[in-house]
């Protein structure tokens, strides 16, 4: 019976699909993120897809797919505004931002980040809540030496469509986030041409209000953190399990 639910939790992580915009974002453990090739875009046919998805639907059809996984010391996250086909080199941007003790305070605090990529910048940028002044409650603040945010133009490879168009890939230290089953979650997408802003949660664009902001958790206080060869084999261990009682009550 605990084998059926975790199995039941891994499928639904990993068919979340269309998401509305305000619902809580499941992040799954993953065996392969630190494969990742960090170029700002979906780099092969495999690299990003043993992680959770979350599609968002905007307005003027606007999507954003948003996948997110975590391994180790790391929590990784790819943002595809697959349908913002103009190109602003250091206009168009992402941010993401984790409240890591989700005590939805009223303004960005010490336990508040933020990271951002401008695309074909090679220089991203950490804000951290708490800190005097600044813009929207949050300071800039010294880049931990293995973060990683990256954005560039996709290519042939993206699993959502072969059009060119702005991605943003993240790779962020638990040394700063922590680990949580449950952190308050934010990100916005721009796109310099439109002037658009999208955000999850859906028209919130209130980045200095954690309070607003919506939630991404991990299973892991009630799924173990098996990597994905070994969930894979549950099943296979359930019809052993079985085979080996059925045989018992032949003899």
């Amino acid at each position: 019976m605990r084998t059926i639910s975790y199995l039941c939790v891994f499928l639904l992580i990993f068919e979340s699909g269309y998401a509305f915009g305000f619902e809580p974002i499941p992040i799954t453990i993953s065996g392969i993120m630190d494969k990742i090739v960090f170029d700002g875009k979906w780099t092969h046919e495999y690299e990003w897809k043993a992680s959770s998805l979350n599609t968002y639907e905007y307005e003027n059809d606007t999507q954003i797919v948003l996948r997110s996984a975590h391994q180790n010391d790391f929590v990784y996250i790819f943002l595809d505004p697959i349908t913002d086909y103009s190109q602003d080199d250091l206009g168009d941007y992402a941010i993401v931002c984790f409240d890591t003790q989700n005590n939805k305070s009223a303004k960005p605090d010490l336990d508040d980040h933020c990271f951002m990529a401008y695309l074909n910048d090679k220089h991203s940028i950490t804000y951290q809540g708490g800190h005097d002044s600044k813009k929207n409650g949050l300071s800039k603040v010294v880049n931990h030496e293995e973060f990683i945010g990256i954005s560039t133009i996709s290519d042939a490879n993206d699993r959502y469509t072969p059009i060119p168009h702005p991605s943003y890939e993240f790779r962020i230290p638990t040394d700063l986030i922590g680990r949580s089953s449950v952190y308050g979650f934010y990100f916005e997408v721009y796109d310099k041409n439109t002037d658009k802003l999208h955000t999850y949660p859906e028209n919130n664009s209130t980045i200095q209000n954690p309070a607003s902001w919506g939630e991404i958790y991990s299973p892991d206080k009630s799924l173990p953190e098996f990597d994905l060869p070994m969930i894979m084999l549950l099943p296979l261990l359930g019809l052993v399990i079985i085979m080996t009682k059925k045989i018992r009550l032949k003899n």
